[in-house]
């Protein structure tokens, strides 16, 4: 039987990506702020409104900065998920720093939720060589970070070989579930306008094409595969602007009129799991 899953996943990143990246001006922070302030509670309600159950993604510096905008989204029914404590990307840290993050924000998860994370998703989606292994060490079902895939979820490799003169070595298979994301999903490039005194992302896309862009890809999903899996990721505080809430709308009218399964990212992962087979062994790429 055919069935086409819909993940609709929110990175909860409020002020933290800004402190990341040294950006702690107020108006910096301003905009950062909107997630909580605004956005987040924009996003529930129209999740609410919908009868919707997803992922959100979030560091442990929005949980502790904002408990409560967090608080309401656990009471609501969706997800909460790993997204490191600060924003900074695992492959910038040392494999004890990644560790440290990893452990420090699971702990507010679980004062929050009362469970430990089940998914993760790295800041900036920029893992390190250590991170599949920690995610294993952790008791992590899935991570959510690479883009080996569009609609079908795979495993996780540990212990790649590269090297930039030499085939490439790709490592065992794991036990940790991969929920592939991909840019062009995501509604970061297409509608936030970023400017500093080096660069200048323009942003600010029509929301119109957007929509079309994302109801696109899942009528193909619909003709690929018979089971497949694809994943939304916004921002509160780029997508509960108000024209962007009118386009989550109609995106979710037109993905439910052609069928789509919404669902929180740990159910697919683990219904993903009872259709698979055990991880396979390493192998070597060809030339």
């Amino acid at each position: 039987m055919a069935r086409h899953i819909v993940c609709l996943t929110f990175d909860f990143d409020a002020i933290s990506g800004f402190v990341a990246r040294g950006q702690m001006t107020p108006s910096w922070l301003s905009r950062g702020e909107f997630g909580p302030r605004v956005g987040a509670p924009r996003l529930l309600a129209l999740l609410k409104k919908h009868d919707i159950r997803s992922t959100w993604f979030v560091p442990g510096h929005t949980i502790e900065t904002f408990p409560e905008a967090v608080e309401r989204v656990a009471d609501s029914g969706h997800e909460i998920a790993h997204h490191g404590w600060t924003h900074r990307p695992p492959a910038s840290l040392t494999r004890e720093q990644e560790e440290g993050e990893l452990v420090r924000a699971n702990e507010a998860i679980f004062g929050l939720t009362g469970q430990h994370a089940r998914g993760y998703r790295s800041p900036s989606w920029d893992l390190s060589p250590h991170s599949i292994g920690l995610l294993l060490k952790h008791g992590f079902l899935y991570d959510s970070s690479m883009m080996g895939d569009d609609y079908t979820p795979y495993r996780a490799r540990g212990h790649d070989a590269i090297e930039l003169e030499r085939p490439a070595v790709l490592g065992a298979e794991t036990a940790l579930v991969e929920m592939p994301i991909h840019w062009s999903t995501d509604d970061s490039p297409h509608f936030e306008f970023v400017r500093t005194e080096a660069t200048v992302r323009q942003g600010l896309k029509r929301a119109g094409a957007v929509l079309e862009n994302w109801v696109n890809d899942f009528l193909y999903m619909r003709e690929v595969v018979d089971w497949g899996v694809l994943t939304y990721t916004c921002h509160p505080f780029i997508s509960g602007r108000g024209h962007r809430i009118v386009m989550l709308e109609r995106l979710i009218g037109a993905l439910k009129g052609h069928g789509a399964a919404f669902q929180r990212m740990d159910e697919t992962a683990a219904e993903f799991l009872r259709r698979s087979a055990p991880p396979a062994t390493a192998r070597a790429a060809t030339p």
